[in-house]
């Protein structure tokens, strides 16, 4: 059958009118603590992606079941097209999806790119004898496919509730690689709300699973902030929800009309919770760079009024030299009073000193700060030369400076860091390896290093803070002479720089790649 009994539903809305008149179970969900209704954590899975060949026929993949549930599998059959690639995916053996918690009421087919970008193929309905079956397109041309369950078929983010993964057999067509790509996935249990009450919830099997989907998203929307930080497109979900409840108790509604009702209120409720993150780590970001400005602000106030200290401690003790020198002082008065001067010059040198230092520590707290948050998105060393951020060529196509997706996401997570740091410079360097001549790789690496520089400046980095050079073969950090060291060579890499972060964290350098 494809419904299914629901046992615990938390919703924002009641439906008294339908309660009274058909209850079969009500159950209350008590507020607790406030806290963020659900997490993203970062999951780095190995997993079988494939490079369907463009305009190469169908492909066969297996679906297996993970240890979530072992008994589940399915197969896929995948058809390059003109445009787009074809999925035909059938899946067997798969238990209701409130196994995993009462928060999660159906399944989702995702294409999981190399880079870790994650495409919603379309919802996996449970039907009779648990099979179901689903046709889906996607643009990528590489990617590996995963089912999960999820509260409500319109997410944008897949949880780690993974169920089902592609293998890849004999039969299959096209080039295999295993990647281990880092993408965000919802946390497990981290669906159930906690900070909000809910109104008693009517369960009722004869209702379509859609309904309380849509009831689903509105909880989550709401409680991500999207009451009040994306009020217009929450108020519309509110009231397309409003509409699928009023079909719910109508004994003369279609259950289509239902159902378009209720979906639309899941995509609606789903916009409006991206557009509040979205918005909330705008505010964020603002407050950081406020917050990062002013301490460099007051940083250099602190090291310009520990060099005017040092000055005036410099001129005070040379003008009591000189006087003492001059007027030949003898008294004891005098002497002491030119020690006195002596003295107080040395202790406004030593707080000048101090001044100063305590600037460098701000400064090499700063950097570090800053090398964390670079290191978490690309990989990122101290050098002489300032911060290195470096990027593989595997974002980008071979041969090409077309920045992938993959590479774009990275991107922008870097330019969002570097924005919440005034006064950097940031030079965009490109190297490729020794294969193919001079020329092409000299053009090759200048076009990567613009590509990469264009994109920053368009994520909002100042224009005046990011230079391009191209260094086609030149500085290798490898060996040419096989592939492992080619792919390392061939690279772009971010040097971030400034007298905002002051000199490296290590004293010691070692050789600069």
């Amino acid at each position: 059958m494809r419904r299914m009994l629901l046992l615990v539903i938390g919703s924002a809305f009641s439906l008294s009118a339908f309660a009274q008149a058909n209850t079969q179970e009500v159950v209350v969900v008590e507020s607790v603590a406030p806290a963020s209704p659900y997490h993203a954590v970062v999951i780095s899975r190995t997993v079988q992606a494939i490079n369907y060949l463009h305009r190469s026929g169908a492909t066969d993949v297996d679906l297996a079941g993970t240890a979530l549930m072992p008994a589940a599998d399915g197969k896929a059959k995948v058809r390059s097209k003109r445009g787009t690639m074809e999925v035909e995916a059938e899946f067997k053996n798969l238990q209701s999806p409130t196994t995993f918690g009462n928060e999660y009421l159906t399944y989702v087919l995702w294409a999981i790119s190399p880079e870790g970008r994650a495409e919603n193929l379309g919802e996996v309905l449970v039907g009779g004898n648990d099979r179901s079956k689903l046709t889906a397109t996607t643009n990528f041309q590489s990617f590996a496919l995963i089912v999960t369950a999820e509260p409500y078929f319109g997410v944008r983010q897949p949880s780690n509730v993974v169920v089902l993964e592609n293998v890849v057999t004999e039969d299959t067509k096209g080039t295999s690689e295993a990647v281990s790509a880092k993408y965000e996935l919802m946390e497990r249990g981290g669906y159930l709300p906690t900070g909000y009450k809910f109104d008693p919830v009517v369960l009722n099997a004869n209702l379509p699973l859609e309904f309380y989907e849509a009831r689903n998203a509105l909880r989550i929307a709401k409680s991500e902030g999207a009451e009040q930080y994306a009020g217009e497109s929450y108020r519309h979900a509110v009231q397309l929800m409003k509409t699928a409840e009023d079909y719910a108790v109508s004994k003369h509604t279609e259950k289509k009309a239902l159902i378009a009702s209720a979906r639309q209120a899941v995509q609606t409720a789903e916009d409006s919770r991206e557009i509040a993150v979205k918005r909330i780590a705008a505010d964020r970001q603002a407050a950081q760079l406020q917050a990062s400005s002013d301490a460099q602000a007051s940083s250099q106030a602190d090291a310009a009024a520990a060099a005017r200290l040092q000055e005036k401690a410099q001129a005070d003790a040379a003008s009591a030299q000189a006087a003492m020198a001059t007027n030949q002082v003898t008294s004891a008065a005098a002497v002491n009073a030119a020690q006195a001067d002596a003295d107080q010059s040395r202790l406004l040198a030593q707080q000048a000193q101090e001044g100063q230092h305590k600037a460098d520590s701000d400064k090499a707290a700063m950097r570090a700060q800053l090398s964390e948050q670079l290191n978490k998105v690309l990989e990122t060393r101290d050098s002489a030369r300032g911060l290195i951020v470096s990027m593989s060529d595997v974002l980008f196509d071979t041969g090409q400076y077309t920045l992938k997706p993959g590479a774009r996401e990275k991107l922008a997570k870097v330019a969002g860091i570097l924005i919440a740091y005034p006064g950097l410079n940031i030079a965009v360097g490109g190297y490729t390896d020794n294969v193919g001549g001079d020329e092409m790789n000299q053009k090759l690496s200048e076009n990567r290093a613009d590509a990469v520089r264009d994109y920053l400046v368009a994520q909002g980095v100042a224009t005046l803070s990011v230079s391009a050079t191209g260094f086609g073969e030149i500085s290798p950090v490898a060996s040419n002479d096989n592939a492992s060291g080619r792919q390392e060579n061939r690279r772009v890499e971010l040097v971030v720089s400034g007298d905002a972060i002051g000199s490296p964290m290590n004293t010691t350098i070692g050789t600069l790649r």
